[in-house]
């Protein structure tokens, strides 16, 4: 397994409770974003498990170019 370049910042991970309520999207709606790519991908936590997360970096950035597709602030 590669591990990642390292980064002054630790890695968080957020659960998707966390992101429902950073993006304000629904559950459902996030996994159709997620799954067809227009939304960052979640991290399985355990190999073979359910348990995912998604990178706080990769979800603020998304949110960052949401706010900048509007236009001037």
């Amino acid at each position: 397994m590669k591990n990642p370049a390292p980064s002054a910042e630790p890695i968080r991970l957020l659960r998707v409770k966390e992101v429902l309520n950073l993006t304000g999207l629904s559950r459902s709606y996030l996994y159709t974003l997620s799954g067809d790519g227009r939304f960052p991908g979640s991290v399985p936590l355990v190999p073979g498990g359910t348990a995912r997360a998604w990178v706080y970096s990769e979800v603020q950035d998304w949110l960052n170019q949401r706010i900048e597709e509007r236009g001037a602030v």
